[in-house]
Parts: C-alpha cells; sequence; structure tokens
C-alpha cells in the first residue's frame, strides 16, 4: 500500500463515519436478522427485543404502507423494523449528531431507497413544527424518549398542535413508569388551550389506550386519539 509524501495517511473527503458502541438486531420482515449500530450516548436504550415484538405484533394489522414517524430514534431500530415490515416511509428525528450520522450510515448498509426515508438532526419538539415536514398526518408514531426526561409531553403536544396527528394515528408511547395519570393531565392542559382560543370546530383531546404491557421497568402502550 502506498503512503503518502508526508508519512500522513492520505486524506480522505468523505464524511467520517461514526464508531459504534453498540448493535440491536432486526427480528422481523424483509430485514430480519439484520445488524443497525449506535453510539455510546446518554438515554441511548434500543427498545428490547421482546417488546418490539409484542409492538409489531400490535401494529400488524396497520404497519403495511404505513408513514411512520420514529421521534427520538436513537439506534432507528423501531423506524428501521418498520420499514422492514412493510412501512412505505420512516421518519427519524435524532438530536445527536454522530448517532445521526450512524442512522445514515445503517440506512445506507440496509440499501433503503432514498424516497423511504428521512433523516433530521434536531430536537424532536422543534421539529416538529417545522412546516412541510410531511403532507400528510403520520400513521404511526413512535415515542421512546430517554425516560428520565419526560419528552413524551411536547412532543405530543407538537403532534397534536401542528396537525400531525388524527384520531386514525396509531401511537407507542414508552417508559419508565404507567403514564395514565399524566395523559389525564396533559389532555386537561391541551383542552384548557382549547378553550382559551374558543374554537367551536375542534373537538375535545383525548387519549385512548388500545394495548398496554409491562416488560421489566418497562411500561409500553398503544394509544389514539379518540374520536368520541
Amino acid at each position: 500500500m502506498k503512503k503518502a509524501s508526508n508519512g500522513r495517511a492520505p486524506k480522505n473527503n468523505r464524511k467520517a463515519k461514526s464508531a459504534a458502541a453498540g448493535d440491536v438486531r432486526i427480528i422481523g420482515g424483509q430485514f430480519k436478522r439484520r445488524i443497525v449500530s449506535f453510539i455510546d450516548a446518554d438515554g441511548l436504550r434500543p427498545t428490547p427485543d421482546r417488546l418490539r415484538e409484542t409492538l409489531f405484533n400490535w401494529l400488524l394489522a396497520d404497519i403495511h404502507d404505513a408513514h411512520v414517524l420514529d421521534s427520538c430514534a436513537g439506534s432507528g431500530v423501531l423506524g428501521f423494523e418498520a420499514l422492514s415490515r412493510g412501512a412505505a416511509h420512516t421518519t427519524f428525528i435524532e438530536i445527536n449528531p454522530a448517532q445521526s450520522n450512524m442512522l445514515h450510515q445503517s440506512a445506507e448498509q440496509l440499501r433503503l431507497e432514498s424516497t423511504a426515508y428521512q433523516i433530521i438532526t434536531g430536537t424532536a419538539e422543534q421539529v416538529l413544527r417545522q412546516e412541510h415536514l410531511t403532507v400528510r398526518p403520520f400513521d404511526i408514531v413512535f415515542i421512546d424518549p430517554p425516560y428520565a426526561q419526560d419528552l413524551w409531553q411536547p412532543i405530543l403536544t407538537a403532534l397534536i398542535t401542528n396537525a400531525l396527528i388524527n384520531t386514525e394515528t396509531l401511537i407507542y408511547l414508552e417508559a419508565d413508569k404507567d403514564l395514565s395519570a399524566q395523559l389525564k393531565q396533559l389532555e386537561a392542559s391541551l383542552n384548557e388551550n382549547l378553550d382559551s382560543k374558543s374554537s367551536a370546530t375542534q373537538q375535545p383531546i383525548a387519549f385512548e389506550c388500545l394495548k398496554q404491557t409491562k416488560v421489566g421497568q418497562v411500561v409500553a402502550g398503544l394509544y389514539r386519539l379518540s374520536s368520541s
């Protein structure tokens, strides 16, 4: 192998790859057994296989051709699993630039079509306020933030206030506690804002729990906005 004349390795103009600290395996669909990697970062913990299998069993009748949001992507395994099982498109939002770069690497390794995904670096609450993020409400939304930060509340609020979800959207929430009481509080807060705007055409906001499970200390549920 030739060396550079100054004794240093030749420069590579391509974007530097992020170093992986861990791997997680896709467990179903066309990419079954394929690996996606993630960096070592605070709060980054991929959803366990057992819980992921339960989630996608819940979504079995709804995943095909779905437009999906992975709002706190981390490893991206929920979004990649959705694509593996037949989703039409996944939007990944990831706050950490190095992990966002890792998501691009994983998408390339899976040889995904560029039309099948979008990776955005930033906080979900800010990104979801952007215009033209999506031309239609998302069909499925994954909200799986670092547990200690309780980011699911501002993320849900941003999704609702920016009309990015509707009564048909399936919302997956994952936390280290039962969120039922806090969801009721969020309902009250959102409806109070509706009342202050005197919107006669908007229906009161309520969350309907469709499915719920607990694996170890993790509580996960599938929700949607109530149509009643």
